[in-house]
């Protein structure tokens, strides 16, 4: 039996097919390269290069492939992008989706894990941990587009044989422990790749929006998860599906936060440079502090994160960063921060 991946040449589907190598399952990965890069899909995996919303090939993956489950992490993250352009959000996320568990269900696969985010909620209590019964009030199309996604994975479930986990992401960061994956994404918004750049020259500075917030040093709080960690919750939640589990969504987050200074702070100890820092007003919409309650996974999916630790999250992402900076990934290689081919 063998696991589909769909976005599995991107950030998080990268590390996810290495957890399923590593632990003996036959892996097949759709990703369109839109994003993500052919070098971060092992030989072992099998790849196929195209678009989730395509029928067609969707279907020979199908009937080439003896699939059981999978996971669905393609889609579309940026959240300023998402206002710009909503519609591409509803079809990439919500209606490819729909088109994929359709597919899915037509082909008897039972198993659905999907890459879903803490969006979803929108404007949380600071300070308070947000559990899955927390009112879901998007404030942009990204996190609209998710939870659309995750109804219809319901309804889905309520009318046919097919089970799924809807895991809402909080801030995933980090790379791979054995240098094997990392960010690589050309113009990323996360904090700690951002903070890795400007630590190694590759950027000019860091730019944190809001020093007035109500938080002990007055920025903002986020909950950051390390991307091992993340994918041991996906495997955690198809091994549930595959004893018969129940639809689920849950929270993949620690319990806790660290401010941006503490980020901006460990990034400078670890790599022992410091970096300029620019000051700016708050952003509309950000919360001061946004912490999960990922209780619901560590208590139905047995999961048990093994990396939570800023210091180690940041030393991996470190890592990752010096190895693009410094030679070849898989004949791409970055200058000044920006990608480039290594002919």
């Amino acid at each position: 039996m063998a696991v589909l991946v769909t976005g599995g040449a991107g950030y998080i589907g990268s590390h996810m097919v290495l957890a399923l190598l590593d632990a003996g399952e036959e892996v097949v990965v759709l990703d369109r390269l839109s994003t993500g890069f052919r070098w971060a899909v092992p030989d072992a995996a099998r790849f196929y290069l195209g678009d989730v919303g395509d029928r067609t090939l969707v279907a020979r993956i199908l009937a080439e492939n003896d699939v059981d489950a999978i996971l669905h992490f393609a889609g579309s993250i940026v959240v300023p992008q998402s206002v710009l352009h909503p519609l591409d959000y509803y079809e990439n996320n919500t209606a490819k989706t729909a088109l994929l568990a359709a597919m899915a269900i037509e082909a008897g696969i039972r198993h659905f894990v999907f890459s879903s985010t803490a969006a979803v909620y929108g404007d949380v209590p600071d300070g308070v941990p947000v559990a899955e019964s927390a009112a879901t009030l998007p404030k942009n199309p990204y996190g609209q587009s998710k939870l659309m996604a995750e109804q219809m994975l319901r309804d889905a479930s309520a009318a046919h044989d097919f089970r799924y986990v809807a895991l809402r992401y909080f801030n995933v960061a980090g790379a791979d422990p054995k240098g094997r994956a990392g960010l690589s994404t050309e113009g990323a918004t996360h904090l700690i790749k951002i903070a890795c750049e400007a630590a190694l020259g590759a950027r000019s500075r860091v730019d944190i929006y809001g020093t007035d917030y109500p938080t002990p040093d007055g920025t903002g709080i986020r909950d950051y998860i390390h991307v091992s960690d993340l994918v041991e919750a996906h495997l955690s939640a198809l091994a549930y599906l595959r004893r018969g589990g129940p639809p689920q969504v849950a929270n993949c987050g620690y319990g806790r936060g660290y401010s941006v200074l503490d980020v901006l702070n460990a990034v400078m100890r670890l790599e022992g440079r410091p970096f300029d820092i620019h000051y700016a007003p708050r952003r509309p919409g950000d919360a001061a502090s946004v912490v999960a309650d990922s209780t619901r996974a560590r208590r139905l999916f047995g999961w048990m994160p093994r990396h939570d630790d800023l210091d180690q999250i940041v030393a991996t992402a470190l890592a990752w960063e010096r190895r693009l900076i410094s030679r070849p990934v898989g004949g791409l290689r970055v200058l000044h921060g920006r990608l480039a081919a290594n002919f």
